[in-house]
């Protein structure tokens, strides 16, 4: 645990990331103080009278958040939010829930970022440290929150977490011993001024504080990450892993279900039949092989790991066969870069239900898969007319509706035995559920309905 200055916290936004920072300075007996613009949830709400925190709902008192020694801003609140502006303007250092965290452990940190893979490599990995007999904390942007997690910094060796973008934006100390960073394509432009090499620079944000004896893990086939290192001083050790060349040291795929993993000083491991399949899904194993190696895991327990891990709830998850009709769930699929890697993944018709809120999109690379294998698309959000105009035309049929039970009615009328009924939204959930859980347990219940 860091010395720091802090006495007084004030937090803005009480989900997951703001109740949990909340909790870990009541812990350390810090004075807290938590706001949020809108009603706090039930959940979060008893959790914080449990712990006898101050905290007020449908407002910001800018006078109490100005008293605090420093701002901790929840992930779900935007830079622009006139609250974290005035808070700037007064010279207020805001940071994330990440940063706050990681000044009260010492513990070996994993933390992976990436548009894409990052909730499966960040699973997987966990799962191997566990298999290894780590006592790991596994959370972050999935699970508990890393500050909820450090609360109970004596039960843990080690921490796997996934670290989203927004998360990183408010990170400057934070330096984990091991970042991966799985990929980098458009995503969440809305909240980076719509400039692709914002959002980039935000993905780095990773890297930004590691030192020479720490690791950055990153994809030699992602062309955006290769061409963006060289403009980042990144002071780690850079270890690729590839589907396409041999690095060094690294890893890489020798054939579709076999990859090997080349950490200097260490002996060769061969990883064989690992149960995640496809491409996207290889690099993930790979990511976490190589954590798994850095922190000296035995191969025999990774082995074993990867033999056993089931993959990740709402991601390309089978939600049950109707009539010879699979129905998969792929809710976390929130951009177009999932979408694509699971309409590759179908070989067979599709009915692709998609849809939400948009982060400026730009569906021109589902072309060609669409066409190729989709037979309808059922639209589902409360404003689909992107959509409607992306895509009519180049499907027999597009439907317009706006509630998951209309929705999985109405993919169910169009497919036909040995048809997929896909829920991939390209798109966030807050128009219509409350996250991309709530939307993908809606669509497992009413595909149970059928």
């Amino acid at each position: 645990m860091r010395d720091t200055e802090f006495k007084k916290i004030a937090i803005i936004g009480a989900g997951e990331s703001g109740t949990g920072a909340a909790l870990l300075g009541k812990h350390l007996g810090l004075d807290v103080y938590l706001s949020d613009a809108g009603k706090v949830s039930e959940k979060y709400a008893s959790k914080l009278r449990n712990a006898q925190i101050d905290f007020e709902e449908g407002r910001h008192d800018l006078d109490r958040i100005l008293a605090a020694d420093v701002v901790i801003k929840s992930p779900g609140v935007p830079d622009k939010a006139p609250v974290v502006k005035k808070a700037l303007v007064a010279g207020k250092k805001v940071i994330s829930e990440i940063e706050f965290a990681s000044l009260y452990t010492h513990k070996p940190i994993v933390a992976i970022t990436g548009t894409n893979g990052k909730t499966t490599t960040t699973s997987l990995t966990g799962h191997i440290f566990l298999k290894g007999g780590v006592k790991t904390g596994i959370g972050g942007n999935i699970g508990k929150s890393f500050a909820e997690l450090v609360i109970d910094d004596h039960l843990y060796e080690a921490y796997v977490l996934e670290v989203s973008s927004f998360q990183l934006d408010g990170c400057y100390t934070f330096a984990p011993d091991v970042a991966i960073l799985t990929n980098i394509t458009p995503d969440h432009l809305d909240r980076y001024d719509y400039k692709f090499e914002n959002y980039i620079a935000s993905k780095f944000r990773i890297t930004q504080a590691q030192r020479e004896d720490q690791v950055f893990v990153y994809c030699a086939d992602d062309p955006v990450t290769v061409t963006y290192m060289p403009k980042f001083l990144i002071r780690a050790r850079k270890i690729p892993f590839s589907a396409q060349v041999e690095p060094e040291e690294g890893a890489y795929l020798v054939k579709e279900n076999e990859f090997i993993v080349k950490i200097k000083n260490m002996e060769t491991m061969v990883i064989k039949e690992f149960k995640l399949k496809g491409t996207h899904n290889a690099y993930n194993s790979m990511a976490a092989a190589i954590a798994a190696r850095i922190h000296e895991i035995r191969q025999e327990k990774i082995k074993e790991a990867f033999s056993d891990f089931e993959g990740v709830e709402h991601r390309l998850e089978h939600a049950g066969t109707i009539g010879g009709i699979d129905f998969i769930n792929d809710s976390k699929a929130t951009n177009v870069n999932s979408v694509l890697y699971a309409l590759g993944s179908i070989k067979r018709p599709i009915v692709w239900i998609a849809g939400g809120v948009d982060k400026g999109n730009d569906y021109s690379a589902l072309h060609p898969l669409v066409k190729e294998r989709v037979k309808a698309i059922v639209c589902l959000g409360k404003d689909n007319s992107k959509l409607l105009d992306e895509f009519t035309g180049m499907v027999n049929v597009i439907a317009d509706t706006h509630s998951m039970e209309q929705a999985v009615k109405t993919a169910y009328s169009l497919a036909s035995k040995g048809d997929v009924v896909l829920l991939s939204p390209a798109c966030a959930s807050f128009d219509l559920f409350e996250n991309y859980e709530d939307r993908g347990n809606q669509f497992k219940y009413w595909v149970r309905q059928l």
